[in-house]
């Protein structure tokens, strides 16, 4: 008897030392980089455990974003604060801040520890394609692991004062270590959010396990201000 209790006890153990350690899904939601009355401020080191461009310090999840990226205000019920909302969708807590950019033809998101899986995150565009690049090396280079095309998706949300509402839900799966992400468009006119790692559903899904304030990672963005048209297209933001 005890021969086989040690016996059933090192499988037990085997199988538990076999199984796939499961990769914790870390999301950037873009909160509390934009301080209250400001319509939007640039990223810079806040995901590196560094100072936004308005002063606020974030958590070192060693995610290094281009010097064009821009953390946006986003309009609630009782905010109006630019051209942009979830318009009450999602994330209840990610409702306030976004990711975009004013300048180039896209932000570039590095991820210093790598992640694999999946990607995914929310956008809204009201008339121009985006695009999607995630890429095996830093600052979009090496191989590409997976794209994406990002059609138009936003009219309006009634009640939210903002044309570039509501955000759509984007993921895709691939193969392989990522190291960074190219997020395309027309400046001024998309914007993105609550960008996740290691999950092909943005925050990672009802499965998914929260994400640690100690760990690190992740992303977008955009638009500004309220009903604001610049050479007859809507934008985003202030030029």
């Amino acid at each position: 008897m005890n021969t086989l209790f040690k016996v059933a006890t090192g499988l037990a153990l085997s199988c538990v030392a076999a199984a796939p350690a499961t990769a914790a899904v870390v999301t950037l939601d873009f909160e509390n980089i934009v301080p209250d009355g400001t319509q939007a401020t640039e990223v810079r080191d806040f995901y590196n455990g560094g100072l936004s461009g308005s002063g606020r310090l974030g958590t070192d999840y060693g995610v290094f974003f281009s010097s064009n990226a821009l953390a946006v205000c986003l309009n609630s019920l009782d905010v109006a604060c630019t051209n942009a909302s979830r318009g009450g969708l999602g994330n209840p807590s990610s409702q306030r801040g976004g990711l975009f950019f004013l300048q180039g033809v896209a932000t570039i998101m590095d991820y210093e520890p790598g992640f694999s899986d999946g990607f995914s995150f929310n956008y809204s565009s009201t008339a121009y394609t985006g695009s999607i690049g995630v890429f095996e090396g830093f600052s979009g280079t090496g191989k590409l692991l997976a794209t994406l095309t990002l059609s138009p998706n936003a009219g309006s949300c009634p009640g939210y004062n903002a044309q570039f509402c509501p955000f759509s839900a984007v993921g895709v799966s691939f193969t392989g270590t990522a190291h960074s992400i190219a997020f395309g468009g027309v400046a001024n006119q998309i914007a993105f959010d609550d960008i996740t790692f290691g999950s092909a559903t943005p925050g990672g899904g009802a499965g998914a396990v929260p994400e640690p304030a100690t760990w690190a990672m992740l992303l977008v963005g955009f638009g500004l201000i309220g009903g604001t048209m610049r050479r007859g297209r809507r934008t985003l933001a202030f030029a």
